[in-house]
């Protein structure tokens, strides 16, 4: 049981209590108000739940883990068989109105590290002291996540002006997410946030090099994520997506651009302006058409 950890989160007006392996994987949680206790890894049920009484007493309930929802919603109808492009223009799918909790539109940049380190993350003492005795820590790569995801955020939200939606921290079914989504005229851009502060980048057409180490497949990754988005969006928009990987570098001293077939585009931070002044891909209707869908939690974590 030493092994395990107890740390409070709040975030939304919710409070709980998440216990934690040494790693900062989350084995259970509970909920201050209502004392029920949600197990993630049934291995560390017994000791997750005992540990969890200690702080909420003997008055708990254990409950087997569900995604909670606050009211009522109508479920995302299952994705159609194939059918002709003209019959798919014609029928379109209606999205289902969304909750609180489903609307990815209420995402801050970098929603999805912001969880992870309220929810598993050292506290703010922890991190001064740290900080103070300047000593690495593992969340260091986190937090260094976190400023490059906000920075891009501020620069897509400077593109709504020209029409363009944006939406930060789209999950995944696999557990990951996408850094941001651009929705406008120009078509969807699947946004690829990379931070590396003072690096000298070099980007070929699918893998990367930062400070000429090791080769990493930030191109490849991009662009089978963009394939994804555009699979996705098309089941349930019923017309054609055009759906374009982006990876966008923070805080690097120089970027060398080595593609040939420039299938992801690449950009600094504050290159990503260009993609302002891009049409000719979707209607007004359709980007709202795409938006609607693309904000809601469950089409992507059923896909």
């Amino acid at each position: 049981m030493s092994d395990l950890t107890v740390n409070p989160w709040k975030r939304h007006g919710r409070d709980r209590l998440y216990v934690n392996l040494p790693d900062g994987t989350a084995v259970a949680w509970a909920d201050r108000a209502t004392k029920v206790i949600t197990i993630k890894v049934q291995k560390h049920r017994v000791e997750a739940v005992a540990l969890l009484r200690q702080h909420l007493g003997d008055a708990v309930t254990v409950s087997p883990p569900a995604p909670a929802t606050p009211e009522p919603v109508q479920r995302m109808p299952a994705p159609p068989r194939e059918q002709p492009a003209t019959q798919r223009a014609e029928r379109p799918l209606q999205v289902p109105q969304l909750t609180v909790a489903d609307d990815l539109a209420r995402n801050r940049p970098g929603a999805v590290l912001i969880e992870a380190i309220a929810a598993r993350g050292p506290s703010t003492a922890q991190r001064l002291w740290a900080k103070a005795l300047r000593r690495p820590s593992e969340w260091d790569s986190w937090y260094v996540g976190l400023e490059g995801e906000r920075r891009v955020g501020r620069e897509l939200q400077r593109l709504t002006a020209q029409g363009w939606r944006a939406l930060h921290g789209v999950p995944k079914s696999n557990g990951g997410d996408i850094d941001h989504l651009l929705i406008g005229p120009g078509g969807v851009f699947a946004i690829n946030t990379k931070h590396h502060a003072g690096a000298s980048v070099w980007v070929g057409d699918e893998m990367a090099k930062v400070n000429g180490g090791k080769p990493t497949p930030y191109a490849a990754a991009s662009k089978a994520e963009a394939s994804h988005v555009q699979r996705v969006l098309e089941r349930y928009c019923r017309f054609t997506v055009p759906v374009e990987p982006a990876l966008v570098f923070v805080g690097v001293a120089s970027l060398q651009r080595a593609a040939t077939q420039y299938a992801v585009r690449i950009y600094q931070e504050r290159e990503v302006s260009a993609l302002g002044p891009l049409s000719g891909q979707l209607t007004p209707d359709q980007v709202e058409r795409v938006f609607a869908v693309a904000r809601h939690r469950r089409v992507w974590l059923r896909s």
